[in-house]
């Protein structure tokens, strides 16, 4: 044995070859921590003295290397610039001694390899991978780049074109794609890995193999001519920034590293990736998308805790078919869990049929299922106009018309033809749990289940507890939610739940600054510019101006702020039943593009509707709009919190980001005011103090900001 530690080990096998192997101590994977890096450092520090006849590097679990610990990179971020540095050149050592290594290098990798484990990969000499291998570099997504070598390396291994796509985008890559652009050497059977990395040992020890070659390559400035360089990284930076936009700045980054270290060697290739790399995880793009990483974990790891108290759901069922019940059991049945959809009309199932049948052929066309496959999960979806089948199903998600007293009607009606542990959970965005639970025998086993349209491509399930569901309830109806791949954030009951109370002051500012003479054009493109990937017009459009007018007055009635003391061009727009997209007429017009989605257009009447209903006429300023739209969605984020309809500042800010697009560079409200000061959010509120109660924070708040804390601590 060369070296053991509690990270890895390194040993010799008959052969003479060397093999250190991963694996970290008390965690399901391996990861770059600073105890890993500290013990691959002194493993490659024995290496160096050792007689041996080449290095395997390989894993014990089932994957590689997932990359750095990402949970050490808060506290690391907020070191100073040299500090950062200090820390990002002393690793690179350590891959660049691996790289160095006086016999022949190869990485056995046997499952995933990102980020650093990518880049560790890289350093040595040769690839073997299996069919379950995955490769990668996620960093942008984190709002940095590589910094273990990775933008060095990879365009002298498998070129500028190639590289710039992998980096850029973070994706995830598979062997066979990997193997036919040059990052794996070899594919294999997983159990014959590390045989295939001891044949490439001897083959470089026959001379069969130029690993000195290889390393000549990736450590010399790449074999490109000036105009060849030029076309590979102008165009990729041009592709790259259309795609990031302004707000990530990491992608664009990432290219122009690779440019700027691209004439030269490895050693002043390395110093243009380290300046990049210290630039970037300074950055407070870095800091929302790192906290977007944890959070995600947060809420998975509280999942896993709710999970504990679930029962099996095996089979479900849908009330009410249409667009949203057959996004419901397109998903459920996509996911495993055979599922049966009712309606009361023929013409509903054929609707909601056919919206499964549609998202079905999409998947097929992208290549992620075959047509057989097709076949059998539309086969495990149950089209009826009866009840029956439902006495056996484990959960039933009633989606009807957004209707108290029509819910209450159909939830009595189901309740009595179910199982009596069979689990009701009501997909309504905004109704009261407590008041429909008041028409049930069971309120026990009642909760809300909130999907957002479309079901299909919005991640987040608001997962409602009312005063009377049970514990085994919520944790059944969140075990579903993650079994059909969503997000569930379980909140407490009140009007508009989570999302929807927070939305609702947005329009409300949105209404406000339209009859104070804003227009609603500039409105849009400021808070596009803020980050949203719509403006409030668009949204409201998206939404449905019918479905706004209704929410609207469930919030106002709930909440006396949320009510408007005049008439708003939503109002309006409603009159004239121009709903937005779904009637091809709103703030925008509507007409199908070639490929069957609505395109916006102007709207030539709209500007006429909205003077009907504007007090004033004057100028206002993006930062206006801005903090007018921005101070009102942000302190109802923190009455939710303080209101405890949720438990943490994580979830009400991933509620945001999940379930409404909330820019997830600025991290969430509360996280964008912790950016601000609490105190400083305090004083911008007050300007705007006599635009009612939406605009005054809570006295908890002020408290806070006087004490200079924050919602993340």
């Amino acid at each position: 044995m060369i070296y053991t530690g509690r990270a890895l080990s390194v040993d010799v096998l008959p052969s003479g070859t060397a093999h250190l192997v991963f694996d970290l101590e008390g965690s399901s994977v391996n990861k770059f921590n600073q105890q890993t890096l500290r013990e691959l450092q002194e493993a490659v520090a024995a290496l160096q003295n050792a007689e041996v006849r080449g290095v395997i590097f390989s894993s014990a679990k089932s994957t590689f290397i997932v990359g750095a610990d990402i949970t050490e990179f808060t506290a690391m971020f907020r070191q100073d610039e040299q500090q950062i540095m200090e820390w990002v050149v002393a690793a690179n050592k350590i891959f660049c001694d691996i790289e160095d290594l006086p016999v022949p290098t190869v990485s056995a990798i046997n499952g995933v390899a990102l980020g650093g484990g990518m880049e560790l990969a890289l350093a040595t000499d040769y690839r073997v991978g299996c069919e379950q291998t995955v490769l990668g570099f996620p960093e942008v997504k984190l709002g940095i780049l590589p910094g273990f070598g990775g933008t060095v390396r990879m365009p002298r291994l498998i070129g500028a074109d190639n590289a710039n796509q992998w980096i850029s985008s973070g994706s995830q890559i598979r062997a066979k794609q990997a193997f036919a652009e040059g990052a794996l050497d070899a594919v294999v059977e997983t159990d014959r890995l590390l045989d295939a990395a001891e044949k490439i040992i001897e083959q470089c020890i026959a001379d069969k193999l130029d690993y000195m070659q290889r390393r000549q390559q990736k450590t010399s400035a790449l074999s490109l001519q000036p105009i060849e360089l030029m076309v590979a990284f102008d165009t990729a930076k041009a592709l790259v920034a259309a795609k990031a936009g302004p707000n990530y700045p990491a992608p664009l980054t990432a290219v122009q590293v690779m440019q700027d270290g691209a004439t030269l060697d490895r050693a002043g290739a390395l110093e243009v990736e380290h300046r990049g790399f210290v630039k970037l995880a300074r950055s407070e793009v870095a800091a929302n998308l790192v906290q977007m990483f944890l959070n995600d974990q947060f809420l998975a790891a509280k999942a896993k805790k709710l999970l504990e108290k679930a029962a099996d759901v095996n089979s479900a069922a849908v009330l009410g078919a249409g667009i949203m019940g057959g996004g419901i059991a397109y998903q459920s049945a996509l996911k495993g869990t055979a599922i049966i959809m009712k309606d009361i009309l023929p013409a509903g199932i054929e609707l909601g049929m056919q919206e499964a049948e549609k998202l079905l052929d999409r998947q097929v066309e992208k290549g992620r299922i075959d047509s057989k496959k097709m076949v059998k999960i539309l086969s495990s979806i149950t089209p009826t106009l009866e009840y029956a089948g439902f006495d056996k199903v484990d959960i039933v998600v009633e989606a009807v018309i957004e209707n108290a007293d029509i819910k209450k009607v159909v939830l009595a009606e189901l309740e009595a033809a179910v199982g009596a542990d069979t689990i009701i959970a009501s997909n309504t965005s905004t109704i009261s749990i407590d008041d429909l639970a008041s028409a049930l025998q069971r309120p026990q086993n009642f909760c809300g289940m909130h999907f957002f349209n479309p079901v299909p491509v919005m991640p987040l399930v608001e997962v409602i507890r009312g005063e009377h569901s049970s514990d085994e309830t919520v944790a059944t109806t969140v075990a579903y939610a993650k079994k059909m791949g969503k997000t569930p954030i379980v909140v407490n009951n009140c009007p508009g739940f989570l999302v929807n109370r927070i939305l609702f002051p947005y329009f409300g500012a949105f209404s406000r600054l339209l009859h104070d003479g804003a227009d609603f054009r500039q409105i849009d493109k400021a808070m596009e510019r803020f980050g949203w990937p719509m403006g409030p017009a668009y949204l409201l459009d998206v939404v449905g101006l019918d479905t706004a007018v209704h929410a609207q007055a469930v919030m106002a009635a709930g909440f006396e702020r949320m009510n408007l003391d005049f008439d708003s061009a939503i109002d309006k727009l409603y009159e004239r039943k121009d709903l937005g997209q779904k009637s091809g007429r709103g703030f925008y017009l509507y007409e199908m593009d070639a490929g069957g989605r609505p395109k916006k257009l102007p709207n030539p009447d709209i500007d006429a509707l909205v003077a009907t209903v504007r007090a004033s006429e004057r100028d206002f300023d993006d930062q206006e709009i801005v903090e007018r739209m921005m101070v009102a969605l942000c302190l109802e984020t923190v009455r939710c919190l303080e209101d405890n309809i949720v438990a943490t500042a994580i979830e009400a800010d991933m509620g945001l980001v999940l379930g409404l697009g909330y820019p997830a560079f600025r991290g969430g409200a509360l996280r964008y005011i912790d950016s601000l000061g609490v105190a400083e959010f305090c004083r911008i509120a007050d300007q705007y103090a006599e635009l009612g109660d939406l605009y005054k924070p809570t006295a908890a708040m002020r408290e806070k900001g006087v004490a200079g804390e924050t919602y993340y601590g």
